[in-house]
């Protein structure tokens, strides 16, 4: 049975925990030696063992409040962007060849991070027009530099569950308030809005998933099924995208990177998150993040 590594709120204290697949926590006596989740991806190395020797079925039942975000403070988030085949169909595009070079953008890792049942809250409806995109995150335990893509899953402690919220209306500036026609584009104003990228219900370890790549993403709106897909309809792999950022920037313990949404999103059908929304997320084998839409 397929487990992840939690962060649990009792009261004021919070701590880590073990979440099994139907839902319940435990509290193996192993995790005490760390203080945070963060604190164990920096110890990865020494982790990862202690994690696979977990006697999960001797272990303590966890009472908790309340699961929060499995990291509170990770050093990056990056990105990857239109990396789905039948998603670059349904927005216009066209599926790149083999000579594609993925490209990444970043969420602000302090502020934009919210946990599995949290609000998302959103701002300014009709002109802001959030969508969702169901993603496969990966978090990096061991950090590098110039990662080749045979090496780069060695690099992964685990996996999360994600939905990469974002405020379309922001993303196309309009014609007159472009200062140069290579500038239409404003990333920063779609995908760094506060609260944006609901991440849970834990981080599943990279031992106890065997092929990233065939793994099924569904996401819900109200009960109604939008996206439904593999990862294998990725364009480029986790490995590629985790080699391909470390070319870029240095990565380091904590590094959340999703990977992509597959087709679905609502912006192509003109479809789009209003306050009484409730959306759910779900990955075969990580979990199901369920979170409410509010108004501001």
């Amino acid at each position: 049975m397929n487990w992840s590594l939690v962060t649990i709120r009792q009261g004021p204290t919070t701590s880590l925990a073990v979440r099994r697949e139907h839902g319940s926590l435990l509290a193996p006596t192993e995790l005490k030696r760390w203080s945070s989740m963060l604190e164990l991806l920096d110890d990865w190395d020494t982790a990862r063992p202690t994690l696979q020797t977990l006697d999960i079925e001797s272990a303590p039942t966890a009472v908790a409040d309340e699961i929060l975000t499995p990291i509170s403070w990770p050093r990056k988030i990056v990105c990857a962007g239109v990396n789905y085949r039948k998603h670059i169909r349904e927005m216009g595009g066209e599926v790149p060849g083999d000579s594609w070079v993925p490209f990444f953008f970043l969420k602000p890792p302090t502020t934009t991070l919210i946990g599995p049942t949290d609000p998302i809250v959103i701002r300014n409806t009709e002109t802001s027009r959030y969508d969702w995109e169901a993603e496969l995150a990966v978090v990096i335990g061991r950090g590098g530099r110039d990662i080749a893509v045979g090496d780069a899953l060695a690099h992964v402690a685990g996996y999360c569950v994600s939905n990469d919220v974002t405020a379309r209306g922001h993303h196309r500036r309009a014609k007159d308030d472009v200062p140069a026609d290579a500038f239409p584009y404003d990333w920063f104003g779609s995908k760094a809005v506060d609260g944006s990228l609901p991440l849970g219900p834990g981080i599943t370890p990279d031992f106890l998933v065997p092929d990233p790549q065939d793994l099924r993403l569904r996401l819900w709106v109200n009960d109604e099924l939008q996206q439904d897909e593999s990862t294998a309809d990725m364009i480029c792999t986790v490995s590629e995208l985790i080699s391909a950022a470390s070319r870029i920037t240095t990565l380091e313990p904590g590094d959340v990177i999703p990977t992509g949404t597959p087709s679905g999103v609502g912006a192509g059908r003109g479809l789009f998150l209003r306050a009484g929304d409730v959306v759910r997320t779900s990955i075969d084998g990580l979990g199901e993040i369920t979170n409410p839409v509010i108004e501001a």
